[in-house]
């Protein structure tokens, strides 16, 4: 019930939830007060690939599944691994006869890409970009997002304009506690929604590398809720352990 007390979520969260990685709480717990912005996941390749779109990856990895080895930092049934599974369902590959390789982070997973020891890094829009600004030797075929990305990444389709039907946005928000009251929740939701319209709001956003993404109150509730049933509905599909909310 405290009304000051905030706390931060990513899309991290959510399909942490799905997987019923809170234990007994689920996404109908707290109040969700706003999202700020968001990263997007891309498919990230080295320069000298011989993979120029996300249809070319598709096409080596139905002719030979075995060549083409993901990276990431992640596990199984992380972000990571989520985005490079709908790739391979995409070219009607089983996530479990995907060849994946868990790193410590995106940056070793990075390395590994450049070197060739991976074939793909199922990454960040954002990591891939402060990743070109630094010269590193990489493609990106495809960002997993509803529409092109602003900025450096303006050129790169969406996995959708490439026929494939995968987004994966990584959201940045806040949530209340679950018995804050009404007059509380609806002074903070207001406060965000004004804090999102000034340019200082918008300025630090793109210094942490977030693309635009704002909602509140009860468009966020619906929003999260929507999501998070969709990544339960994944992580089924892909064979991991789901927990439906209560």
């Amino acid at each position: 019930a405290e009304a000051n007390t905030i706390v931060a979520f990513s899309g991290g969260s959510l399909l942490n939830l799905a997987q019923g990685k809170f234990g007994r709480y689920n996404e109908n717990h707290v109040r969700w007060l706003a999202a700020v912005g968001s990263d997007y996941g891309a498919v990230i390749v080295a320069d000298n690939s011989p993979y120029k779109s996300l249809n070319d990856l598709l096409l080596a990895i139905k002719a030979d599944p075995t060549k083409v080895v993901f990276g990431a930092g992640g596990t199984v049934g992380s972000q990571d691994w989520m985005k490079a599974a709908l790739v391979a369902k995409a070219a009607g590959l089983s996530a479990r006869d995907m060849r994946f390789v868990a790193f410590e982070g995106g940056g070793e997973a990075m390395t590994a890409l450049q070197g060739g020891h991976i074939q793909v890094h199922s990454g960040d829009a954002s990591e891939a970009e402060e990743q070109l600004k630094a010269g590193a030797k990489i493609r990106v075929l495809a960002v997993m997002a509803n529409r092109r990305l602003e900025g450096n990444l303006a050129s790169v389709p969406t996995a959708k304009e490439q026929g494939v039907d995968v987004e994966w946005p990584i959201i940045r928000g806040f949530y209340l506690g679950p018995k804050v009251s009404n007059a509380d929740y609806e002074a903070w939701t207001s406060a965000f929604a004004a804090m999102m319209t000034t340019p200082t709001f918008k300025t630090l956003r793109a210094q942490r590398g977030l693309f635009p993404f704002e909602l509140t109150g009860a468009k966020l509730d619906a929003y999260i809720k929507q999501r998070v049933g969709y990544y339960r509905t994944l992580a089924r599909d892909f064979g991991l352990n789901v927990v439906p909310a209560k």
